[in-house]
C-alpha cells in the first residue's frame, strides 16, 4: 500500500487582478462614479492550481513579473486573492517581507517581543526563544537601540534572525539568502539546511538555478500568472534556461522537431559515450554538429586523468553570417550542477564574422582538477546581438556522459595540488640550558645513589 501523503497548501482555481489606470484622473472618475470604468485589468495570477505537500522543498522560477511573488503574499496572507481558494494547514514563517512586523520607534530588543506576537507566539515561547535571535542577528548594543537607527544590513539580519526562529511548519524564502556579510550568510544556508533536515516544508524562490538543484525537490514555472510546468528539479531548471534565453518551445510543439538525431561513424562524437536525453535548444544561427576529447597527441580520450592536460573539441557550422560567435564548454555534475567551464568571452576572444557555410573547430585545452566521478560535457555557441542580449545559436547541453579519474584522493569537487610544510619550531637558548641544567643534575643525582 502507498504511503498517504500530506498537503499543507491546497491552491485552486486562484486569480489575482489588479486595476491599472492611465492617470489619476481615471482612477478619481471611477471612484465617484463607481460604474464609469475607466481601468485595464492586470492579471498577476491566473487561475492557479497547486498542492504543496508536507516535507516538500518546491522551487519557484519564473521571469520577473511571472507571479511569483504575488502567489507568496496570497499564501502568507499579505495579499487577498480575486478569486478561488487557498488552505494552509501550519505555521507559515517568511522570509518574504522581512521586518515587515516591525515598529521602527520600538528597539531590536522590544521587536523581537512584537515579531513574535504577530506571529502567535506566547510571551513563554518568546521568551524561549529570544537569545537564540540575538545570537543569530548578533548586532552587538544595537539590540537595545530604536531600529530606525538601524543600518540595513543590521535591519535585515535583525529581521532575518526572528523569522528563522520561530520553528515554522511552512518557510517561505524570496531572495533573502544573500543578506548580510559572507558569515552571516553561511549562518543562514546552515540554518536552511537545518530546516531541510527537519523535513520543514519549504517554498523557495530565487533566480540561481544552481541553489534549485542544491535544494529543492520539485519545481514549479511560473509564466504571466501561469502555471506552465510542474515536476522534476533538472527537467524544470533546464526548461527555465530556455525560456529565459527565448528558446522555450511554443504549447503543442517540441525541440525534437528542429533537430536530427543520429550516430554518423566517422564524427568525434560516435566515439565517446553520447547521451540519449542530450539537452539541445537554440535558433540554428549556427549549429554545434560535433564534439569530443583528447589527449595532447589529439587520440581520443574516453577516461579523463585529473593531472593530465587534454582538449575539448566542438565543431560548429554556420547557417547564416554571424559575428564574434561565442563558443562555450561546460561540466556539470549528475545533479545538474555546473561544477567547470568557460567560453571565449571569459577568455576575452574575439573570433571574428563568420559567413554562411563556414565550418570551425573550437579548442579548449586545460586540465580537468575535479574529484573523480562521472560528469557532463556541454558545448555551444551564442552571440551577443545588436540589442546586447543573448542570443542562443544552438546549446548541446550534456552531450557526452564523462569520467575523470585521479592517483590520490580528494575532499569535496576539485582536486587541490598542495604542497605541504611541516616544521618542528626549534627550542630557544634558554630552555636549552634549563634542559642542560635538568640534565646535569639528575647525573648528579644519578651519581650520588651509586
Amino acid at each position: 500500500m502507498s504511503k498517504k501523503t500530506e498537503n499543507v497548501i491546497e491552491i485552486n482555481k486562484l486569480r489575482k487582478e489588479y486595476k491599472m489606470y492611465k492617470n489619476k484622473k481615471a482612477r478619481l472618475i471611477e471612484t465617484i462614479f463607481p460604474f464609469y470604468q475607466k481601468h485595464d485589468t492586470f492579471r498577476a495570477l491566473n487561475d492557479l492550481d497547486l498542492n504543496v505537500q508536507k516535507g516538500e522543498v518546491l522551487g519557484i522560477l519564473g521571469k520577473n513579473g511571472a507571479g511569483k511573488s504575488t502567489l507568496l503574499k496570497i499564501i502568507t496572507g499579505v495579499v487577498v486573492p480575486t478569486s478561488g481558494t487557498l488552505k494552509v494547514n501550519g505555521k507559515i514563517s517568511s522570509l518574504l517581507e522581512l521586518g515587515a512586523a516591525f515598529n521602527s520607534e520600538l528597539t531590536g530588543e522590544e521587536n523581537i517581543y512584537q515579531h513574535g506576537q504577530v506571529m502567535g507566539l506566547t510571551k513563554e515561547q518568546i521568551e524561549a526563544t529570544k537569545q537564540d535571535v540575538i545570537n543569530f542577528a548578533d548586532i552587538g548594543e544595537h539590540l537595545y537601540q530604536p531600529v530606525k537607527t538601524y543600518s540595513s544590513g543590521m535591519f535585515a539580519r535583525l529581521a532575518f534572525a526572528c523569522a528563522i526562529n520561530v520553528d515554522p511548519d511552512i518557510l517561505i524564502v524570496d531572495e533573502v539568502l544573500s543578506v548580510g556579510d559572507m558569515a552571516f550568510q553561511l549562518k543562514c544556508f546552515k540554518k536552511f539546511q537545518e530546516f531541510k533536515e527537519k523535513g520543514k516544508t519549504i517554498l523557495f524562490v530565487t533566480h540561481s538555478v544552481a541553489d534549485i538543484l542544491k535544494n529543492c525537490t520539485r519545481v514549479i514555472i511560473l509564466e504571466n500568472g501561469t502555471k506552465t510546468f510542474d515536476g522534476e528539479v533538472k527537467e524544470g531548471v533546464e526548461l527555465y534556461k530556455k525560456i529565459i534565453t527565448g528558446n522555450a518551445p511554443k504549447k503543442g510543439e517540441t525541440q525534437a522537431k528542429d533537430f536530427v538525431k543520429g550516430k554518423e561513424k566517422d564524427t568525434w562524437k560516435s566515439h565517446f559515450n553520447e547521451n540519449p536525453n542530450i539537452i539541445e535548444y537554440g535558433n540554428l544561427k549556427a549549429e554545434v554538429i560535433d564534439y569530443g576529447i583528447f589527449d595532447e597527441k589529439h587520440n581520443f580520450l574516453n577516461i579523463i586523468d585529473n593531472e593530465k592536460p587534454v582538449i575539448l573539441k566542438s565543431k560548429i557550422k554556420f547557417n547564416e553570417e554571424v559575428d564574434n560567435p561565442i563558443f562555450t564548454m561546460t561540466i556539470k555534475d549528475f545533479n545538474g550542477i555546473e561544477v567547470a567551464g568557460t567560453n571565449t568571452m571569459i577568455e576575452k576572444i574575439y573570433p571574428g564574422k563568420f559567413k554562411k557555410g563556414d565550418v570551425v573547430e573550437v579548442e579548449f585545452e586545460q586540465k580537468l582538477p575535479l574529484a573523480p566521478n562521472k560528469y557532463t560535457l556541454s558545448f555551444s555557441c551564442t552571440h551577443i546581438n545588436a540589442n546586447g542580449d543573448l542570443e542562443v545559436l544552438n546549446r548541446k547541453y550534456e552531450a557526452l556522459l564523462i569520467e575523470i579519474i585521479s592517483n590520490k584522493e580528494c575532499v569535496g569537487m576539485a582536486k587541490l595540488d598542495t604542497k605541504i610544510t611541516i616544521k618542528k619550531e626549534e627550542k630557544n637558548e634558554k630552555e636549552k640550558n634549563n634542559n642542560s641544567i635538568s640534565n646535569n643534575s639528575n647525573n648528579s643525582i644519578n651519581n650520588n645513589a651509586k
